[in-house]
């Protein structure tokens, strides 16, 4: 993976700053039904006007941003090792995530298999992390016990 489309070092930080609020403000509006009053929003469409609440919104996409900037990051040291992870890391959670979809596709209907999509959304970064992390643990332990 080339090192260029990646995120300097200290993004990583601010990955997790932005993902572990926003994380469980969507929690908490999903499962408690909690909203920002600041930020309902009024706006008109074909058939008329429509009030809608953007907390589920805006959790998703700091969700999202925060997961991008932990996983894309580089490393303090990247080299050829930590980006041939990278890239195996990052490979292993596409396969993981659609086969993960394929078993929700054929063992969930109706509408919680909505809810298997809306998690479906954020799988891929999650496993990849994971992944990522785990391997270069095992990698690191190896070249330790060298």
């Amino acid at each position: 993976m080339n090192a260029k489309w990646l995120f300097p070092h200290r993004f990583r930080l601010i990955g997790w700053i932005i993902f572990v609020p926003l994380l469980l403000l969507g929690l908490a509006n999903r499962y408690a039904d909690f909203r920002i009053r600041q930020l309902n929003v009024s706006s008109w469409l074909l058939f008329g006007e429509i009030g809608n609440n953007l907390t589920d919104e805006f959790a998703g996409v700091g969700v999202i941003v925060g997961l991008l900037l932990i996983a894309f990051s580089k490393e303090k040291v990247e080299d050829e090792m930590i980006s041939r992870i990278r890239l195996e890391a990052l490979q292993w959670s596409v396969y993981a995530n659609y086969l993960l979809l394929a078993i929700a596709m054929l063992t969930v209907y109706n509408g919680a298999f909505l809810e298997v999509m809306v998690y479906n959304m954020f799988t891929v970064l999650l496993v990849f992390i994971g992944r990522f992390r785990w391997l270069l643990y095992r990698h690191t332990n190896a070249m330790l016990t060298l």
